[in-house]
């Protein structure tokens, strides 16, 4: 084991359940949080003593206080923070869209993370570690029905070019992770049916929770000189859309 210590969010399913298998693989300690006490705790029997679960939801701020305050003393020093928990809902154009899964998006998109970086900020300064967040590529393409989830990711993308301006002579690296297309649970949480799901990745050969785990590794291992800023990856068989064109 390294004596390294990495916290995940929302580490019960996709990336964040890949990344905890990837770190705890390299020999780092792992925290990991999410809303499902049930796959947390599978997750750490799998994992074992360098994974220790925190079960909470982003948008419950003293609930991220009481998590953090829980901590056993070799799980306290964190080194690296990994803002992973996030969610789409729905696809409806704005003017349709439901105003209270705008609000979820919100909410834990943005402040939840926010809160999770601001009361970590002090123990990452002191070790001078390093943050990951991950936003996405609708932070630069916008795409029909993206609107209040591509504005979180914006938020996400922009604000992780803020705090590395901000911890500018700490030591602490802050990366904006920005992936394409991933084969998740993304797309069944957002629309409710597998079948959507079934139907966006089929055939795509699309990237996959393992394929940004190992890049989150990658950054992570670099030399503590270098910073890699934003990072934007996509499958291959994914480029850029056209623009739109309304005709009578």
């Amino acid at each position: 084991m390294t004596d390294r210590t990495v916290l995940i969010t929302g580490a019960t399913a996709g990336i964040g359940e890949a990344a905890a298998r990837a770190f705890a693989q390299a020999g780092w300690r792992v925290i990991g949080t999410g809303r499902r006490a049930d796959r947390l705790e599978a997750l750490a029997a799998e994992i074992g003593a360098q994974m220790h679960g925190l079960a909470f939801d982003m948008r419950d701020e003293a609930a991220i206080d009481e998590a953090l305050a829980s901590l056993p003393p070799e799980f306290q020093a964190v080194d690296l923070l990994i803002n992973n928990a996030g969610l789409a809902l729905g696809t409806a154009p704005a003017q349709r869209a439901d105003l209270a899964q705008w609000r979820q998006m919100i909410d834990t998109n943005i402040n939840g993370l926010i809160a999770m970086t601001h009361k970590l900020l002090p123990r990452l300064v002191e070790r001078k570690g390093a943050i990951i967040n991950l936003s996405s590529v609708a932070a630069t393409y916008p795409y029909p029905g993206g609107n209040v989830y591509g504005g979180t990711k914006a938020f996400v993308q922009q604000f992780s070019l803020g705090l590395r301006s901000d911890l500018h002579g700490t030591g602490v690296r802050v990366t904006s992770i920005e992936p394409g297309m991933v084969e998740t649970e993304f797309t069944l949480v957002r629309t409710g049916s597998q079948a959507a799901s079934d139907t966006l990745y089929g055939g795509a050969d699309p990237m996959t929770g393992e394929d940004i785990a190992q890049t989150l590794l990658w950054v992570a291992t670099l030399p503590p000189h270098l910073n890699i800023n934003r990072l934007e990856l996509m499958p291959v068989s994914q480029s850029f859309a056209g623009f739109q064109v309304a005709r009578e």
